[in-house]
């Protein structure tokens, strides 16, 4: 039975785990922690604990099971969904996992890199380059974002149709239970057969389980060619007949393809400072295709070539632009990387997290505006994401000089229309930033009932007394 208020003595018993440099409790301390980014969801903690070791994280949920006290781990609290926010009664502590942040080794013979949790993730990108190697998990929040949260949340971004996504690139982990237990399970295997796959219960799982505390992640080879290029395209159809070209010619070496509609290119160049259209000419939408060889440069050039070369005579690419140099390849991805942030200026937005069938994907973004336009005739679609592995950011923004509240009045009436289209594809409703607070109630209403009753179960089997982030998932 979880505590309805937090008795100051537990609070203080809590503070002695870490000391009172660690332990927060001002308001101004506090407030970082209970407020999300885009401000959609605020909470209220009493304490915020940053502890700076496994036996530390262990000793605090051993008492949290023990006071039933509920903890709400956290990482770099770039979190898009709620699932790293307390909730507004002040009776949960927030569990920062930010100093445990030392990268224990980097194994360049096994081409692995082993991490503590509150490692942000460019250090992985710099620890993994110092030696020659590519970690490829890529995110536009990779300056704050912490590995821990990216396992929690299962993360995707911009490398999946290459690489996988977290789970794909994680090969071990080390977890502390509710009960304080430490489950040491950092293994280098790529095969293992005994038994269940534990670690994969805890990645994905936003904390309900038990708390990641460090990973083995798999490193590969840097490429030797890298080449990226910006094509203007008619429709999401000559975008998805780009990609089977692509993916027949270049194979393993197609290491990005996104698709952009043409207001979301618009609302970078007209928000975000230095953003240019890297074509002369406007277009319906735009792809964003990079190509990467582990043998040279030249092969690299020779396979975009290739590629855009059939795409022109076949149709499939109106006009494209090959980047000059590594800094400019930089800037066609920083188009595509700014493209949440360049909403804000154009008012509110209701956005998206879906995946359908890759062969879906021009069928549904109209199907799919059809159900949005039903509601808010005059919203704008700001559609963009990693089409090469079928997830979108089907995002809406305000009508022109409409009031942010009364649309954002309508963000679940919105969301269930897209979500309805998007069951009728086969799709998910959370591609890659996991289900939190935001649609925890839409899962369990929708998901297959053995599912949720399967996945109650494990969360009871791991945490009976239900202190782990409560109210999230299920």
């Amino acid at each position: 039975m979880l505590t309805q208020t937090l008795d100051p003595a537990i609070l203080d018993r809590f503070t002695s785990i870490v000391g009172e440099k660690y332990a927060l409790r001002a308001e101004d301390d506090v407030a970082p922690y209970v407020t999300e980014r885009r401000g959609l969801f605020v909470g209220r903690s009493p304490l915020v604990l940053r502890p700076g070791s496994v036996d530390e994280v262990s000793a605090i949920l051993r008492l949290a099971t023990e006071a039933g006290t509920p903890i709400v781990p956290q990482g770099g609290n770039t979190g898009l969904v709620g699932g790293q926010m307390p909730d507004e009664s002040a009776r949960e502590i927030v569990l920062s996992l930010s100093r445990l942040n030392r990268i224990r080794e980097v194994d360049v013979a096994s081409n692995t890199i082993t991490a503590e949790a509150g490692v942000v993730l460019q250090a992985l990108h710099d620890a993994a380059d110092e030696v020659g190697k590519l970690f490829p998990l890529s995110l536009a929040s990779q300056g704050s974002a912490q590995i821990g949260g990216n396992l929690s949340s299962n993360a995707g971004g911009t490398g999946v149709l290459a690489y996988g996504n977290a789970r794909d690139l994680c090969l071990g982990v080390e977890v502390v239970l509710p009960t304080g237990e430490v489950l040491d399970d950092l293994r280098k295997l790529k095969k293992d057969n005994t038994g269940y796959d534990l670690k994969n219960l805890f990645v994905g799982a936003e904390g309900t389980l038990g708390v990641v505390t460090a990973a083995v992640m798999k490193l590969f080879p840097k490429p030797k060619g890298r080449e990226v290029a910006w094509i203007g395209v008619e429709s999401p159809a000559a975008a998805l007949k780009l990609f089977g070209l692509a993916s027949d010619r270049a194979g393993a070496s197609l290491t990005g393809f996104e698709l952009m509609i043409d207001r979301a290119l618009d609302f970078v160049v007209r928000h975000i400072d230095g953003s240019v259209a890297p074509l002369a000419s406007a277009y319906p939408w735009y792809v964003l295709m990079e190509i990467s060889s582990g043998r040279s440069a030249d092969d690299a050039r020779g396979l975009i070539e290739e590629i855009l070369g059939e795409g022109l005579e076949l149709g499939m690419v109106s006009d494209a632009t090959i980047a000059a140099n590594l800094s400019q390849a930089g800037a066609f991805w920083r188009l595509r990387e700014s493209m949440s942030d360049s909403q804000k200026p154009e008012g509110a937005s209701i956005k998206h997290d879906v995946s359908v069938p890759v062969a879906s994907i021009p069928d549904f973004i109209p199907a799919a505006w059809a159900a949005v336009t039903t509601l808010e005739p005059q919203a704008r679609l700001v559609c963009f994401g990693h089409m090469g592995d079928g997830n979108l950011h089907y995002n809406i923004s305000q009508p022109v000089g409409g009031e942010p509240d009364a649309f954002l009045a309508r963000y679940r009436a919105v969301n269930d229309a897209v979500h309805t289209v998007v069951r009728s594809f086969h799709g998910s409703i959370s591609a890659e930033h996991g289900i939190g607070r935001m649609k925890r109630d839409e899962l369990i209403a929708t998901a297959p009932p053995v599912a949720i009753d399967l996945m109650r179960r494990v969360k009871r089997a791991f945490d009976p007394a239900g202190i782990m982030n409560p109210n999230k998932v299920i």
